[in-house]
């Protein structure tokens, strides 16, 4: 393989790795998204792990994470809208990702 080859290997390979990153990373947010939720829902332990994957689950159904802001104000009602969701899904987008780096 020639220099140019490598580099052009490296940079898909940490493209790859990069997008994995945050795929996991928003799906560890939906997560405790969804235990948040769960706590106001009044549910804990096992229900409220139910719960949370049920959040993760939902952002598969369309591109985006609408889907998922549509399930948790659906299921809380008036408790919180949308735009406190929305919210609440910035902040734990980055303790997710300080997780992941506290892990590695």
């Amino acid at each position: 393989m020639t220099t140019f080859d490598d580099r052009e290997t490296a940079f898909e390979n940490k493209f790859a790795h990069d997008e994995e990153m945050k795929f996991r990373a928003q799906a560890r947010c939906n997560k405790l998204l969804g235990l948040w939720a769960a706590e106001l829902l009044g549910k804990t332990g096992e229900e409220a792990e139910s719960y949370a994957k049920q959040v993760v689950l939902a952002d598969f159904e369309e591109a985006g994470h609408e889907d998922v802001v549509r399930k948790v104000a659906g299921d809380l009602g008036d408790m919180v809208d949308a735009d406190t969701i929305r919210g609440k899904m910035d902040e734990l987008l980055k303790v997710a990702k300080q997780q992941m780096v506290n892990e590695t």
